[in-house]
C-alpha cells in the first residue's frame, strides 16, 4: 500500500488499533531521484502481514518519526536517517549508529562516493 508521509502516522495508527502491531522493519530503497521508505507491518494474532510504502523525494528526504507508536522503530530509524540520509521528523538521535562516520554522505546512497571517506591516507 503506498501513502503520502504526512498521513504515514495516521494511517499506522489506524493499522495499529486495527491488529497490525507489530513493527517488523523499517528500511527505504534508493533510486537516485526519490526513495522508497517501506514498513512492514504484522498482525500476529490473524497471520497477516501488510507493507507500506511512502515515497520521498530524494533532495527532500523526510519522514515523520513513528516511535511514539511502535517502541521498535527507535533503531530502524536511527538506521534510515544514517545509512539513507532520510531526516526522521520528531526525534533525534543521542549518537551514532555508525562508530567511523562523517554524517555527511549516507552510504547507502546510490550518490555515496566509495574509497575512503572515514580515514586520509589510510592504507
Amino acid at each position: 500500500m503506498k501513502i503520502e508521509r504526512e498521513h504515514l502516522k495516521e494511517k499506522l495508527a489506524e493499522m495499529k488499533k486495527s491488529g497490525f502491531d507489530y513493527l517488523e522493519k523499517i528500511t527505504a530503497v534508493d533510486y537516485s531521484d526519490h526513495l522508497d521508505v517501506i514498513y512492514m507491518l504484522e498482525n500476529i494474532e490473524e497471520s497477516k502481514e501488510e507493507i507500506v510504502e511512502v515515497t520521498i523525494p530524494a533532495n527532500d528526504a523526510w519522514v515523520p518519526s513513528v516511535m511514539k507508536l511502535f517502541l521498535a522503530a527507535d533503531w530502524y530509524e536511527r538506521e534510515l536517517s544514517e545509512m539513507f540520509g532520510v531526516n526522521i521528523i520528531g526525534r533525534s538521535a543521542e549518537r551514532l549508529l555508525l562508530e567511523k562516520w562523517d554524517g555527511k554522505s549516507p552510504p547507502l546512497r546510490k550518490s555515496f562516493q566509495w574509497g575512503m571517506p572515514y580515514e586520509e591516507g589510510a592504507k
